[in-house]
């Protein structure tokens, strides 16, 4: 089962998709790779903050992260 709610990223593609509505099967894909790149995220800005001896993932960590995601 998902952690992440349907109604969020349901929410999320309507605003983003002009209005658009969105089919279950898609929801469900939509959910998969939302919650794929959040522990992505996760575990870069996991990295980046132990690379930097802390136990806390700070911002600067989910930016680093979110650089690191963007350039693969």
């Amino acid at each position: 089962m998902a952690d992440l709610p349907n109604a969020v990223v349901k929410r999320l593609l309507t605003k983003h998709a002009g209005g658009l509505r969105v089919s279950g099967s898609a929801l469900t894909l939509a959910v998969q790779a939302a919650e794929d790149y959040i522990a992505r995220l996760a575990r870069a800005a996991q990295a980046s903050a132990e690379e930097n001896k802390r136990k806390t993932v700070m911002d600067g960590d989910i930016e680093t992260a979110r650089s690191k995601l963007a350039s693969l």
